[in-house]
Order: C-alpha cells, then sequence, then structure tokens
C-alpha cells in the first residue's frame, strides 16, 4: 500500500464517534475530525465539512468519512484532476456495515478498505477490475516497492484484463503469488530491478528498496555526489530505501535535506565507519558499489531493507500545553503531535487531561514538583529515538516544562542531547482562558508574576508587585496559594492597597477548562486567600479596568484609552 500520510477519519454526528475511533485505532496515526457542537471526544473539530474535505483531500491526506458516498463525491468532486495525485478516499455506513473505497486507486485506497474493513469486521466493497481477478494492485506496490513508469499502467491493466500474459522478470512474492497468468513467454513483462529499466509500454518496472546510502560528512553537493554515484552504476534512485549514517548527525541539515530530496527515511547507529554503515542496512553478503567519494558509501542488498529495523531514527521532542483542559481549547498542532508521539511525559493530573490521545503511547507519569527529572528522562528517552511530548497545561512556556527542559538542557551538556529535534507547541494559558470568560481584563498592558517563592525569594517577587503596582499594569498572580503557603497573597494584597484602589476588579479563575470550572469577580478589597488555590489563576485590574453589567451577564474588561486627563 503506498500511503505515506496519516488518514483523517470524518464524522458529523456523535453517533458514528464509535464506528470512527475503531478505525482509528487501527490505523497508526489516524485522527478523529468531528463537526462541532455534534460531537465531541474528537482529535480535531472543525466547522466546515467542505472546507476542511477540500483542504485534507488537497494536502493529500487519506480521507474515511463516516458518512454517506454521495456526500463525499460532490463535495470534493471540483477538485478531481489527475488520480495519480489524489489521496485515498472512502466512505464508511454510519454503523460500520458498509466499506466503499472511491477514489485513490494509484494511492492504496483498496488496501487501506482493506484495513477499514477488517477493524469493522466486514469485506469492503472493492470494485476495481484487476485487482478482484488478480488480487494485486498494479499500480499500488506494497512497502518497498516503487512503480517507475505508472504512465504505462493503464494500457498494461487493460491488456491483462484482455488475456494478455505476463513474463516475470525478478523477485517479488507478491506479484508470483498473485493470480496474475504468468507465463514465460507472456508478451507482457514485469521487471523487478534495482537498476535503470524498460522504457516498453508493454512493460512495468517495479525498484526494489534494497540500496542503502551511507554517509558520514555531508556537504552541499553531496546529493549531486549520490546521483552521480548511481547513474555510474545504472541504478535507479527510486530502488534507495534509506540514508544511514552516525547518530551525532542526527540534527545534521543537510543530511535530512538528501533524505527528503531521494525521498527516503533516514536512520542512526552509534557508529563513524562508513563500512559498518552500509553493511548495518545491507548485510554482510550485500554488493559494495564502487564509490569516488570517501563519505559516501553504496551497498545492494540482497532482500528489500526496512529501514525501521536498523538503528534509530533521529529523537523528537515537543513540548506541548494542552490548554487549560478542555479538548476545545487544545490546539490541532498540539493534537497532531500527540498522535504522532510515542511516548509521554508529564504530570499525572496533566496526562489525564488528554484522554483517548494518551491510548496506545508509553507514558512516564511523575509529582508535579519534579520538574527536572521529568525534563531529563524525556531528553533521554527522545535520544534514544522517541518521539516524545512532554505534556504541560496551559501554555508550556508560562511557569512550565518549556523553560524547564532548556534549563537541564544547558546544565547537562549530554551530547546525545544535541541529536534531538526540539519543538515548543504552544497553548491557551490559564490567564487567557479566565480573561476570555469573564471578557478582557488583559486588554491593554499586563504582566504575570508567580506569587510562589520556591524557585525565586520573596523579595524578588515583592519588588516585581511594586514595580507593576506603581506602573498601573493589570497583574496575573499565577500558583498564588498552595496548602503549606497562605501568606503571600495577602502580603501581595498589602503591597497593591497602597498603590490601588479598594475597589478595583479582581477576576478568580479555578479549574479553568476541567470539572468544577469557577470564574469570580471581587474587589481587591475582598480578595483573601481562601478564595483560591494552586489551580486558581487571579487577575487584578488597572486603574482602567470596569467591572459592567449586561443582562445576567458581569463582564470585566480594561480600556484600550487613556485619556489624557486620566
Amino acid at each position: 500500500m503506498n500511503i505515506r500520510v496519516c488518514p483523517a477519519v470524518v464524522v458529523l454526528s456523535q453517533n458514528s464517534v464509535t464506528v470512527g475511533r475503531k478505525i482509528t485505532n487501527v490505523l497508526a496515526g489516524a485522527k478523529l475530525y468531528g463537526l462541532v457542537n455534534r460531537t465531541h471526544d474528537v482529535d480535531i473539530s472543525f466547522t466546515n465539512f467542505g472546507e476542511t474535505l477540500r483542504e485534507l483531500f488537497a494536502a493529500g491526506t487519506p480521507i474515511i468519512g463516516i458518512c454517506a458516498a454521495g456526500i463525499l463525491i460532490r463535495t470534493i468532486a471540483p477538485l478531481l484532476t489527475d488520480k495519480g495525485q489524489e489521496p485515498p478516499v472512502l466512505a464508511v455506513a454510519e454503523d460500520g456495515s458498509a466499506v466503499v473505497p472511491l477514489l485513490g486507486g494509484l494511492s492504496g485506497v483498496n488496501d487501506l478498505a482493506r484495513q477499514v474493513g477488517s477493524a469493522l469486521n466486514i469485506q469492503p466493497a472493492i470494485t476495481t477490475t484487476g485487482d478482484i481477478r488478480f488480487h494485486t494492485a498494479l499500480l499500488s506496490p506494497p512497502a518497498g516497492y516503487h512503480l517507475a513508469n505508472p504512465e504505462h499502467g493503464k494500457k498494461f491493466i487493460a491488456d491483462l484484463l484482455a488475456g494478455g500474459k505476463v513474463k516475470l522478470q525478478g523477485i517479488a512474492p507478491w506479484l508470483s503469488e498473485s493470480n496474475l497468468p504468468i507465463d514465460e513467454n507472456g508478451e507482457l513483462i514485469i521487471q523487478i530491478t534495482e537498476n535503470l529499466g524498460n522504457s516498453d509500454p508493454n512493460c512495468l518496472v517495479y525498484h526494489p528498496g534494497k540500496i542503502a546510502i551511507a554517509l558520514t560528512s555531508p556537504e552541499p553537493d553531496t546529493i549531486t555526489q549520490i546521483h552521480q554515484i548511481l547513474a555510474a552504476s545504472n541504478l535507479a534512485p527510486a530502488a534507495v530505501a534509506g540514508i544511514f549514517a552516525p547518530l551525532q548527525l542526527a540534527n545534521n541539515s543537510q543530511l535530512h535535506s538528501i533524505a527528503t530530496t531521494l525521498g527516503v527515511p533516514t536512520r542512526f547507529l552509534p557508529t563513524n565507519e562508513l563500512t559498518e554503515l552500509v553493511l548495518a542496512a545491507t548485510g554482510a553478503d550485500s554488493r559494495i558499489v564502487s564509490s569516488p567519494f570517501s563519505q559516501i558509501a553504496v551497498a545492494i542488498s540482497t532482500q528489500i531493507i526496512n529501514p525501521d529495523t536498523i538503528g534509530q531514527p533521529q529523537g523528537k521532542l515537543a513540548i506541548i500545553g494542552t490548554g487549560p483542559g478542555a479538548s476545545q481549547w487544545m490546539s490541532p498542532q498540539v493534537k497532531e503531535i500527540l498522535a504522532a508521539a510515542t511516548d509521554l511525559v508529564g504530570y499525572k493530573t496533566y496526562i489525564n487531561l488528554i484522554g483517548h490521545l494518551a491510548d496506545g503511547k508509553r507514558v512516564y507519569e511523575s509529582d508535579n514538583r519534579v520538574e527536572a527529572e521529568r525534563a531529563y528522562q524525556a531528553l533521554d528517552l527522545a535520544a534514544s529515538g522517541k518521539y516524545v511530548a512532554v505534556v504541560s497545561s496551559g501554555d508550556p512556556g508560562i511557569y512550565a516544562m518549556a523553560a524547564a527542559v532548556f534549563e537541564v538542557l544547558e546544565q547537562y551538556h549530554k551530547p546525545e542531547w544535541q541529536t534531538i529535534d526540539i519543538q515548543v507547541a504552544p497553548g491557551i494559558s490559564a490567564m487567557q482562558a479566565a480573561a476570555a470568560t469573564i471578557g478582557a481584563p488583559l486588554g491593554h498592558d499586563f504582566c504575570v508574576i508567580s506569587l510562589s517563592d520556591i524557585l525565586k525569594p520573596w523579595e524578588i517577587i515583592a519588588q516585581r508587585i511594586t514595580a507593576a503596582a506603581t506602573s498601573d499594569f493589570v497583574i496575573a498572580f499565577y500558583n498564588p496559594v498552595s496548602k503549606e503557603r497562605t501568606w503571600q497573597l495577602a502580603a501581595a494584597k498589602k503591597i497593591l492597597m497602597e498603590h490601588r484602589k479598594p475597589d478595583t476588579p479582581v477576576v478568580l479563575g479555578r479549574n479553568l477548562g476541567r470539572k468544577g470550572e469557577e470564574v469570580k469577580v471581587t474587589t481587591l478589597k475582598e480578595l483573601e486567600p481562601a478564595l483560591a488555590d494552586m489551580r486558581t489563576v487571579i487577575i487584578i485590574g488597572s486603574s482602567h479596568t470596569r467591572q459592567i453589567q449586561q443582562d445576567h451577564n458581569i463582564w470585566v474588561y480594561t480600556s484600550r484609552r487613556y485619556n489624557s486627563q486620566e
């Protein structure tokens, strides 16, 4: 099956979610898309079915619509141009009783339909004549094979269906074990070769992924040199299975550019020896190809190479923010990372916030106060080739795990950590969520201060509160109160009362986006430690913060306008 992108399973009602989950559970990386206000517990929510479907199709994403086939066809019809480029599209009945491939015969839709049918315990309604008669899809070869001349496929299959015989040149079990009319004297030819093949329209050429390329010091002209080596030996670039390199090069951008140009994965091993690298991929009985370049080795294996079984990929570490907790406040980027990650690291409460997105992952939970240990563990896991997501609530860069990871990265200087691909994916912060719930208290200049004195002395906190108060900033307080720490909020209030009016609006947001969510509006005078805990963010208004009434709603906002008379 020639599918390289994770499928999108699209549902329009909550009745379809159960069937959708059965499908995503068997398709690695598949995401469940659900219509807003009609579905919940989905991976990605959308508001416009047509726009979403067309965007997915244009991006080459396989689409599994749990809906009527007609609505899928009519929605995508304006985009249908080149069937050689279209991704798989199939329709599934709401109750899971039917699976119908619609588009993408050249990109593996029938194989995808069989996978979906297996998940639902039904036979897919495959209608492709060649696939039914010959029990194989010639235009959509399995992983490890590349069809070099798909432009000849239509005529070739038509000739087969008209009674033509096939002469098989080379070894490919998926073809020899099919129902193809194989005949040594056949007028049609199928070649399986790593060499540049026949251009005759009566011949289909498949390149098996048997070539491995090892690199030790990639340079800007390395891709040109690789093509020179392949051309000199009459080898097809499409037969290259992967790039293999020393582990310390895992973060090398030129190396990844070469792999992208060739359309192959990169794998890394703990050796700098070219011969060891290439033989690790191809085996001791492989054939070494002559190379005039000291940093490039090429070898041809006797078997199809599966790069996933050799060395390790580049490790990835994503520090993600779930937002306050509600699924609809989690960004699509974060959901995509969680779908792709192999390992999750985080405080147990935050891991629980992501619900089913943790299914099938290796989960490493820890106490909330061991950020450095958690960061160290995540970096080590990523260095071993895992795709690790460090889970934070809110935004990971605001009093959360992003800073902890970079602190540990700088402190220990472990060489293997330098190979990791690191990214930070933002989330909606608690102060943003609280502000949005009550109006716009952060509508003008504001600052954020943590009242926790665990990592910084109270003297510094007091200085910052004083400076923010005298500057008339709106102030968002994080970590205002804990079981062991209650006096800091009272001390902060005392400082603020010296610079703010007693009736200054104060917003307290607790458990935002989670069970027990509560948002209160009070005044600075009435603010007491008993009103808050560690799950509360407090927003102290400035002199321009107003509280207004709209029917039964109370809104708090900070005016953007500063009049000269004030």
